[in-house]
């Protein structure tokens, strides 16, 4: 297991080392360059010399890009353009909302997902498996935002069931460690602020789950119904098995490998893909600052969040490989 994680580790290397060549080319041939990016389209000519050479941009190519890399490896990202701060400490003050949502949503998926995915592989064609079905070919089909949207409108404007917008009520004056609003409430012993940001996760994170949980319905089904007539599988049962560890050993094992897969994929989209949602319920993730930030053009921003979102998706894969492993050892000697 050690020796597949370093491998997988030193794999990710090129991949990063890639992304960051990409990045730099996109800033060099930004219009204008990355001087007139920063100071407007109304920018002098004295003015754009002026940022060039304090930023080092008369010097050499090979030397700007050695520099380039040297700043993010220090995790020395700019400084935003919009709140005059240094990106990365906003991306430290936003992260944890963000984190907080996808992991909610997530979970969402997976725990609703899964199962009903796996009994709509058990009642192919009956009344459960149509249902699934439709149902998980609705929730991709329907925006992301546009549900966050219906869904502020019935539970939080006319039920008034949940909150409709920020991460906690500003009346809880709740205690801040780690910036995870949950885990400090539970941290600090204030249940009620832990109680109140949950509250406040609810719609955004089933709005953000929508689509996750439609993909791993359909993953799951039809991973399921492939196994389940496998020869090893009748075998299983000829022998005697017991129906539930047949299921469970046997054919839901076996299947999850391409779920896995797909959780994995899905859970590096609900970090990129929070824009919209943060935005209906004014959430206060990454999401919502990277909005602005396109909007505003503040390119530094931009160019952390590329790199912070490769980051999550390259660790991201390695878990999968670390799941693979686990569910199936064959896989540890590739």
């Amino acid at each position: 297991m050690l020796r597949l994680v370093v491998r997988r580790l030193l794999q990710l290397i090129p991949t990063l080392l890639g992304l960051s060549v990409l990045l730099f080319l996109w800033l060099d041939r930004l219009p204008g360059g990355p001087a007139s990016a920063i100071l407007g389209e109304k920018a002098t000519e004295a003015e754009v010399i002026r940022i060039n050479r304090a930023l080092g941009l008369d010097q050499p190519v090979y030397v700007q890009y050695w520099r380039f890399l040297k700043r993010i490896a220090e995790l020395d990202l700019g400084t935003s353009t919009q709140t005059g701060q240094p990106v990365w400490d906003e991306f430290v003050l936003r992260f944890p909302a963000t984190v907080e949502l996808a992991l909610l949503g997530i979970l969402i998926a997976v725990a609703v997902g899964i199962p009903l995915g796996y009994l709509a592989a058990r009642h192919r064609g009956g009344w459960l498996d149509v249902t699934a079905v439709s149902g998980s070919l609705v929730g991709i089909c329907i925006p992301v935002f546009f549900l966050a949207l219906i869904l502020k409108q019935i539970f939080a404007v006319e039920l008034g069931i949940f909150p409709s917008y920020g991460r906690q009520d500003t009346g809880i004056d709740a205690t801040s460690v780690t910036g995870f609003a949950v885990l400090d409430g539970v941290l600090t012993g204030e249940l009620d602020a832990a109680w109140d940001a949950i509250m406040h996760l609810v719609l955004p994170a089933v709005a953000l789950a929508s689509i996750p949980l439609a993909v791993i319905v359909r993953m799951t089904r039809a991973s399921v119904l492939e196994v389940q007539d496998e020869d090893y599988v009748r075998t299983a049962e000829a022998k005697g098995l017991k129906r539930s560890v047949v299921r469970g050993r046997h054919v839901l094992r076996n299947a999850m490998l391409p779920v896995v897969t797909a959780v994995g994929l899905l859970t590096g989209s609900l970090l990129s893909g929070a824009v919209l949602t943060e935005s209906v319920f004014s959430f206060g993730g990454i999401g919502s600052f990277i909005r602005t930030a396109i909007d505003g053009r503040d390119y530094p921003v931009l160019v952390g969040f590329i790199m912070f979102i490769a980051l999550v998706y390259v660790l991201i894969n390695l878990l999968v490989d670390v799941a693979y492993s686990l569910i199936d050892p064959r896989v540890r000697v590739y």
